[in-house]
């Protein structure tokens, strides 16, 4: 039984509207981590300015005044979609911040202390409010009216959005990569479905069904999600890659089914029809290929491996094209580590120098599998760190698609420019910030590659919610989708932080023609710094080989200029959004 603590005579009724990066919590207050607005920002807040073809998001929190049930409705003209705000409780502080979000319709009905959420002496529950604008929009105000009803009483809130008629356009400035790894993790996380269909769940409509969902939230969330499909011995899952047959010279695909059913609708867009974007193809994916596939690395130099090598490649590249695959980046990336004991030259992260050999070969392969395909867009990516600025130069023309470390890249932005001026794609990586963190910081990461002039981050793993991340908790830092079986939904939930995200993309979007003196504004209000203190000065160890260095000489090269970068307060991006509107409506 939960008790409820407070003197009766103190609880009124009430629905409250906040900011989308101030997160309310269970009993009427806003999280730590986000502190409180000042007034005048508060002021400022309605009407909401909005541009057509995007979201304008905040919270509801209501208030029931005491324990019992209660009804939350809202009414508007624009489409809108609400979500319930699901509070964790994190190992760190035992504070309560609201992540998950659960789709709800309306009128929604319920009782407070929420019998579902079990927090002890809770008052009030958040909803988060997704307002969507369509193209189609004409400008003016529009309101969301919201009514809260309990104990007999009703409050209502409006919430103004004003329409100005700037367009978000269709495509980022910044790719937001999702990165997974495998499979497994849907028959964790969806056991009741996946016991449902037993031994021919890996098989199934409904397991195909959950990868594009997975999918279609990053997508619909302006973002990419990329599963990679083999381990670090190079076994890959049977979903990820044509099945073959014979050896040597007669080697060959002898079944597309699997890989067909899990990438056909991704790659022809289908997967995406039903979505307010619309269908398009994924823009990037990895291959299968490995050192041990399609050809064993046992035979790795000889005529053999090339020959069943070049014969699956090629028999790939004719399936794409004939497909009409041909709107999708197809990876050839490895993942693998020396110090993995499978072999003996690091694929991911390459540190010593000599292993570069092995990318030349493999390029030369790949050119002798696809030497002339144009319609299909294969790309030769690594994900660089310890020696990326000697790569930068010793893999020109052979590697074309680099996801760098963010703390390595930052001291070499003079190397990156040629890079980038030759036409590779350059993307950074990290981790998605932990949910004790302010909800502003995850918009520093897409910001970050604006400022840098690179097209993408990678959140390097965002599917791991943890074995339960309703009642245990473990901080967010791998998930920024939730598992939606416990509440009846055979798919992922998205989170507060990966709203936020989308958000600050689409502002970014707006912001992409911004010139350089206004890129120095948008730094000013997000954490008054320049775009040049986003940079690190090259330190002495960088003229050191990189087999010399230890992960903290790198901590050591970056903490000082970091320490310079103030974190990003509550209102951090908030500023940054009035000051893109504002542009926005002015160019219109």
């Amino acid at each position: 039984m939960l008790s409820w603590a407070f003197p009766l005579a103190m609880l009124a009724i009430g629905l409250d509207v906040r900011p989308e990066h101030q997160r309310p919590d269970p009993f009427g207050g806003v999280v730590a981590a986000d502190g409180a607005p000042s007034a005048a920002a508060a002021a400022k807040r309605q009407p909401i300015p909005a541009a057509l073809g995007g979201y304008v998001s905040f919270h509801l929190v209501a208030k029931p005044g005491l324990p019992g049930s209660y009804e939350v409705n809202a009414q508007s003209a624009l489409p809108f979609d609400v979500f319930r705000e699901w509070f964790h409780l994190t190992a760190s502080d035992r504070k309560y911040v609201p992540d998950a979000l659960i789709p709800v319709t309306l009128p929604f009905r319920s009782a407070m202390p929420d019998p579902d959420n079990r927090i002890p002496n809770q008052t009030a529950q958040a909803f988060w409010f997704d307002v969507w604008v369509p193209l189609a929009t004409a400008p003016g105000t529009y309101s969301v009216t919201a009514t809260l009803r309990a104990g007999g009483e009703t409050k209502t809130a409006t919430v103004d959005i004003l329409v100005t008629g700037a367009k978000v356009p269709i495509g980022d400035v910044v790719t937001m990569d999702h990165n997974s790894y495998g499979s497994s993790f849907l028959s964790d996380q969806y056991p009741k479905l996946a016991a449902k269909h037993g031994e021919s769940f890996v098989s199934s409509d409904a397991f195909f069904g959950l990868i594009h969902a997975y999918h279609r939230i990053f997508y619909e969330h302006r973002g990419v999600f990329h599963q990679l499909g083999y381990g670090h011995g190079g076994k890959v899952a049977p979903e990820f890659a044509p099945a073959l047959t014979g050896s040597g010279r007669g080697k060959r695909i002898a079944n597309w089914d699997l890989y067909d059913r899990h990438y056909g609708p991704l790659l022809d867009g289908s997967a995406f029809k039903n979505t307010r974007r619309g269908p398009r193809p994924i823009p990037f994916v990895y291959l299968p290929i490995n050192p041990e596939w399609p050809a064993s690395f046992l035979w790795w130099g000889e005529a053999g491996y090339e020959a069943e090598f070049v014969n699956v490649v090629s028999e790939m590249e004719r399936h794409f094209r004939e497909k009409g695959w041909t709107g999708t980046r197809f990876e050839l990336f490895f993942n693998h580590k020396k110090r993995y004991k499978a072999f003996p030259w690091d694929g991911d992260e390459v540190r010593f120098l000599g292993d570069d050999r092995y990318f030349k070969e493999y390029s030369r392969l790949m050119a002798k599998a696809a030497p002339a395909a144009p319609a299909v867009k294969f790309v030769f990516r690594t994900d660089a760190s310890w020696a990326m600025e000697h790569q930068f130069q010793d893999l020109a023309g052979v590697i074309n698609f680099w996801v760098c470390s963010g703390g390595i890249a930052s001291w070499n932005q003079a190397a990156l420019q040629p890079v980038l001026k030759r036409g590779d794609i350059v993307w950074y990586y990290g981790s998605p910030p932990e949910v004790s963190k302010p909800a502003a910081e995850i918009t520093g990461l897409p910001l970050r590659a604006w400022l840098w002039g690179i097209q993408g981050f990678v959140h390097w793993l965002t599917v791991s919610a943890g074995a339960d991340p309703w009642f245990r908790f473990e901080g967010g830092g791998t998930a920024l989708v939730y598992p939606g079986e416990r509440f009846g939904i055979e798919g992922p939930l998205a989170s507060v932080r990966l709203k936020i995200q989308r958000n600050a993309l689409q502002d970014l979007a707006l912001a992409q023609e911004l010139p350089r003196d206004e890129k120095a504004e948008v730094t000013r209000r997000f954490n008054k710094s320049s775009p040049a203190d986003w940079w690190v000065s090259r330190p002495a160890l960088a003229d050191r080989p990189p087999e010399e260095w230890t992960n903290n000489d790198i901590d050591d090269a970056t903490r000082e200029a970091e320490a310079r970068l103030a974190k990003p307060d509550a209102e951090s991006w908030q500023r940054v959004r009035d000051f893109v509107m504002l542009r926005a409506r002015e160019a219109r």
